[in-house]
Formats: structure tokens, C-alpha cells, sequence
């Protein structure tokens, strides 16, 4: 018969090989992780810049479009308040020619 000995001599050399085949496949599988992992971070990268440009132009839209809206409402206001002040104006000189 075969002796207690050999069969775990056998046994441990059969778990030592497919651990060490069970590393390599790990490591290549970290590998594969790594390149995917680069990949992914350069495309990151180069979005970068486009969100950087698109947040530019947004905040130039921004800006511009204030400077009108402000300009816009400043050229009302003072629409208004000409017609305002020529009303009492007008009031005013009905008033003293009455009391004239």
C-alpha cells in the first residue's frame, strides 16, 4: 500500500501547482485591469478639456446675456420714468395755471 506520507507529498504538489496557476491568471488579470484602468483615465482626461471649453462658453453666455437683460431693463426704467416725469410735469403746469 501506498504510504500516508506520499499521498499528502502528492496532494501538497498538486495544491502548489494550481496555486501557482491560480497566481499567473491573477496576475494577468490585474494586468488586464491596469491597461482598462489607463484606457479609462485618459479618455477622463480628454473630457477634461471639453467639459473646461463648454464651461467657458456657458459662463460667456452667462455674462452676456446679464449685460442685455441689465441694459434692457436700465432702457425701460428710464422709459418709464421719462413718461412719469413728463406726467407730473404736465400736472404741475395744469396746477399753477390754475392757481394763476
Amino acid at each position: 500500500m501506498v504510504d500516508l506520507s506520499v499521498i499528502l507529498s502528492i496532494c501538497g504538489i498538486i495544491l502548489l501547482i494550481v496555486l501557482i496557476v491560480l497566481s499567473i491568471k491573477l496576475i494577468l488579470l490585474v494586468d488586464k485591469a491596469n491597461k482598462i484602468m489607463d484606457s479609462v483615465s485618459s479618455k477622463v482626461n480628454s473630457l477634461d478639456g471639453i467639459f473646461a471649453t463648454i464651461d467657458k462658453f456657458s459662463l460667456g453666455l452667462s455674462r452676456i446675456s446679464e449685460t442685455v437683460l441689465f441694459n434692457l431693463t436700465s432702457l425701460i426704467s428710464n422709459a418709464f420714468s421719462k413718461k412719469k416725469k413728463a406726467k407730473e410735469e404736465k400736472e404741475e403746469e395744469s396746477e399753477n395755471e390754475d392757481y394763476e
